[in-house]
């Protein structure tokens, strides 16, 4: 049977039935529904606080209070019918109020616009999005430092890398808590617009507040808000908020991606550093021996994802004057589809890493390549007080000299040695093992075994 459409809401005004194709593009039911539970909490507040308030009678906030909680036990039972002809989340939850309890439901809207409405409903969902996600990124610190600290005892060696080419020999350890570091501060990012966008605008109304005699701070403590916006138009027409987020988001991504690369190379036939499991890869439809990193690939694509949903919204900003404009009904998109791409992916690597299996003697045997204890050798020479510079140069030719005769720096020959400096000789050469340079760099943060342990139980005390 074909839907008679309702009269809308807001058409007292009109003359005119609403263009079936413009009705199709201006709705945003479609994805704002994501909202209904936050759009009748918040409903739920501002018809307490209006009972409160004496701006309503006991019965009819009973009335209104019932009649929104079935519509939720609707929506949440998915029987909810959802209508196209009535525009957004508001219209429809307030149209099945109507329903249900008849005019009564039209004084919910007292004291309120949709404009301070889907701001409290966005910020809401915002807010609860942000501390999700540095939730989760807090269980993923938890299994890359568990990964840390499984690795430890056996001091496993790999390759450090600059410019993608051999640098200097690290412990896995000390990488896998270059990672923990990233995500402590990818969670107090996400944790830190928690708190800023801690604010209700409810009550805000259209724009300019309203002469009813509300309360506030009353609203926004029940919705769980340390307190209300401080401006009626920026209130309702700001969306920093949400641009925070998915800068955020967008920051967390490009660890996340980076990680990705990092794993994807690893996993390589070329390096062979590690095997990921069976479980979190994939094969080919014609090569029966290929097995792809499908996870970490789709994480790394999909940071492009978080951040064109950033670009896509700063742009929508920039050039919107105060306060409410429709072009805000494109903030919500974004942010939906940020929260759900990283909620997947950081489930997905927190489930992965622990089952990656690393080969210890391959990272070992690749780290011994390029020559990468060369600048202990240099080092060496700078403590015996030769300028670093020069010894820099000196150790430079020797990497040459070894280069071109296909030799490490410690199968140089002692005379070859102290031709380059009387300093050097074939016993020093034979100390440049990669476990004596990874057990030398002792600086804080470094490192060395006693480092990254220092490392590890310095981030066990953050976690905790």
């Amino acid at each position: 049977m074909t839907q008679t459409p309702d009269k809308k809401l807001w058409g007292g005004r009109f003359a005119e039935a609403t263009d079936g194709l413009v009705e199709l593009f201006n709705a945003s039911v479609g994805f704002d529904q994501r909202l209904a539970e936050q759009d009748i909490r918040g409903s739920l507040a501002h018809v307490a606080m209006l009972g409160q308030q004496g701006i309503l009678t006991p019965d009819e906030v009973a009335q209104i209070s019932d009649g929104l909680k079935a519509v939720l036990a609707d929506i949440r039972a998915g029987t909810f019918e959802w209508r196209l002809d009535r525009e957004d989340v508001h219209m429809n939850v307030e149209a099945a109020l109507r329903d249900r309890i008849g005019s009564v439901a039209g004084k919910l809207h007292t004291a309120r616009s949709r404009n301070d409405q889907v701001a409290v409903d966005f910020r809401l969902f915002t807010k609860e999005a942000a501390l999700d996600l540095a939730d989760k990124t807090r269980d993923l610190r938890r299994v890359m430092l568990a990964e840390a600290e499984k690795h430890l005892p056996d001091e496993v060696i790999l390759p450090g890398y600059t410019h993608l080419q051999v640098a200097q020999p690290i412990l896995l350890s000390h990488w896998f808590m270059a990672y923990v570091a990233m995500l402590e501060r990818d969670e107090g990012r996400l944790r830190d617009a928690a708190t800023r966008m801690d604010e209700s605008p409810l009550g805000s109304s259209a724009l300019a507040g309203t002469p009813w005699p509300i309360d506030r701070h009353a609203t926004a403590g029940a919705l769980g808000f340390a307190r209300p916006t401080a401006n009626s138009l920026d209130g309702v027409g700001s969306r920093d908020f949400a641009l925070e987020f998915l800068s955020a988001a967008a920051i967390l991504g490009a660890h996340l991606s980076r990680l990705s690369e990092e794993l994807i190379l690893y996993s390589t036939f070329e390096f062979g550093f590690l095997t990921l499991p069976d479980s979190h890869t994939t094969g080919s439809s014609i090569m029966p021996q290929k097995k792809n990193p499908d996870v970490a690939e789709l994480a790394r694509g999909k940071a492009g994802r978080l951040f064109g949903n950033l670009m896509g919204l700063l742009t929508v900003v920039k050039g919107t004057p105060l306060a409410y404009n429709k072009d805000l009904q494109e903030d919500k998109e974004g942010v939906f589809d940020s929260y759900d791409t990283l909620s997947i992916v950081l489930r997905l690597y927190a489930e992965m890493l622990p089952k990656t299996v690393w080969h210890a003697d391959v990272t070992k045997a690749a780290a011994a390549r390029g020559y990468s204890t060369a600048t202990d050798l240099a080092d060496f020479l700078a403590r015996e007080g030769v300028p670093f510079r020069e010894a820099h140069e000196v150790v430079g030719g020797l990497v040459g000299l070894a280069s071109r005769t296909g030799r490490h720096l410690w199968e140089l020959e002692d005379g070859e040695l102290r031709a380059a400096h009387p300093l050097l000789g074939a016993e020093v050469a034979r100390s440049l093992t990669v476990e004596e340079s990874v057990r030398s760099r002792q600086s804080f943060g470094g490192t060395a075994p006693d480092r990254v342990r220092e490392a590890i139980a310095a981030a066990k005390a953050a976690l905790s």
